[in-house]
């Protein structure tokens, strides 16, 4: 079965399942009450829940609504015609550990100009107001936790049954396959990849429309945008712009190259995603703030300067990687480290591994700006609040964790090429640092 029961041990893998099983979802719902209902104040849940106990929990946590359901279902088959209809180039991803090589159609960037337009047409024209879908929130964020986990629960059948791939298997052990994943590459028929859809076109899209959704709401209640939603705003559909610009590239990251689609990821990507990396402009629609034009441009232009090098560090490693590293990093020629190493079927390959340019600063550079834009996002809302930066110390914790899980699997497929490789680049996230 391969890397699914050796990166990870039944113990952490229960551990981690418990919590986010019991932990996430309460949380999701608690997030979405004190930004709309409880004026984004911890403490004033918290007194709630102290005087309320569970019931007082249990009143609060909304219904999924037929409504909720009715937007869910046509945003999801909207997306999902999109993916399959729009023209897009043909991209291969990596090579698997059973040596398959799964085949994309690179149309991100119109499904994202074709998403946001429809929206705002529907909007423009009074078809549609997305003022409803920021009314609905709490039904919408309830039904996505339902509705996600009887798709889980979907996809391990799936994967029982009807894997896409040889790159799918069990490992004896039920929790474990239905939180890690049955399968790396699930697919409805030859065309349709369920974790494109999951991961990109739903979770990240829905980035986008709801950043939208908030913008809106505010301009429909208080007739006017504050500077403050307007920054948070545009740093964030630049960001998600950037995503969809390199969506082909993202296909190759761990997230999709080898985290198979289990209840992990999936779960995360189509609740948490809506939900938890929204926040910061949930938190702006009730307190607009206003940072005046010198404070908002300086906000704005560090935020993309952010987003800027994130990109660039990607892009660095993605002309390096095709040139095979016959290009320029900063103008000259990379520094690189050879290195061989021994497949599932016993071949051997050869990796180039890039140590000049941002992957000679640390070995997992780009994390660093992408919390940078992160906070510049968030800081609009100020520091009355804590909570619209809970996405923020979510995100460090996240790619921290994510840099030791991609070091470990480098050091376990490259053994002694890698330990030459941390020699050269010392720092793992942060230079001079850590």
């Amino acid at each position: 079965m391969g890397e699914t029961n050796t990166v990870h041990s039944p113990l952490v893998t229960y551990a981690s399942m418990l919590s986010l099983l019991c932990l996430c979802p309460p949380f999701v719902i608690l997030l979405w009450y004190t930004m709309v209902h409880a004026d984004g104040s911890i403490s004033q849940t918290w007194d709630y829940l102290k005087q309320h106990g569970l019931q007082g929990f249990i009143e609060i946590w909304p219904r999924p609504t037929a409504t909720a359901w009715k937007i869910i279902a046509c945003y999801g088959a909207f997306e999902a015609a999109l993916q399959l209809l729009l023209p897009g180039k043909r991209v291969e991803g990596p090579i698997s550990p059973t040596g398959n090589r799964p085949v994309y159609k690179a149309n991100g960037m119109a499904a994202y100009f074709v998403t946001l337009a429809t929206y705002l047409g529907l909007w423009w024209f009074g078809i549609f107001n997305p003022t409803i879908v920021y009314d609905h929130l709490g039904e919408i964020f309830s039904a996505l936790i339902f509705g996600s986990f009887i798709f889980c629960i979907l996809l391990y059948i799936k994967g029982h049954l009807a894997p896409s791939s040889t790159d799918s298997g069990s490992s004896g052990n039920a929790i474990i396959d239905f939180y890690w994943g049955m399968e790396l590459y699930p697919r409805i028929g030859k065309n349709f990849d369920i974790k494109v859809f999951t991961n990109c076109r739903f979770g990240m899209m829905s980035w986008a429309v709801l950043a939208v959704t908030y913008c809106i709401k505010q301009y429909e209640v208080n007739g006017t945008v504050a500077d403050s939603m307007l920054v948070n705003t545009i740093l964030m559909l630049v960001y998600v712009t950037k995503f969809f610009w390199w969506e082909a590239g993202y296909w190759n990251t761990m997230d999709i190259a080898h985290d198979r689609a289990g209840f992990y990821i999936c779960w995360g990507c189509l609740v948490w995603v809506p939900s938890i990396y929204t926040s910061p402009g949930m938190y702006l629609v009730n307190h607009p703030v206003n940072l005046g034009t010198q404070l908002a441009l300086f906000i704005l232009v560090a935020g993309i300067l952010c987003i800027y090098i994130n990109y660039d560090c990607d892009r660095q490693r993605q002309e390096f990687r095709r040139t095979n590293g016959k290009c320029l990093v900063w103008g000259k020629a990379p520094s690189k480290i050879v290195a061989s190493y021994t497949t599932t079927s016993g071949e051997t390959k050869t990796s180039l591994l890039l140590t000049s340019g941002w992957w000679g600063l640390s070995r997992h550079f780009h994390y660093v700006p992408e919390i940078s834009a992160a906070f510049f996002w968030t800081v609009p809302a100020l520091f009355n609040h804590f909570l619209p930066y809970f996405y923020v110390v979510f995100l460090t914790i996240l790619l921290l964790d994510r840099a030791k899980r991609d070091d470990d699997r480098c050091r376990s497929k490259y053994g002694k090429y890698w330990k030459l490789y941390c020699q050269k680049v010392s720092y793992r996230v942060i230079p001079g640092i850590y």
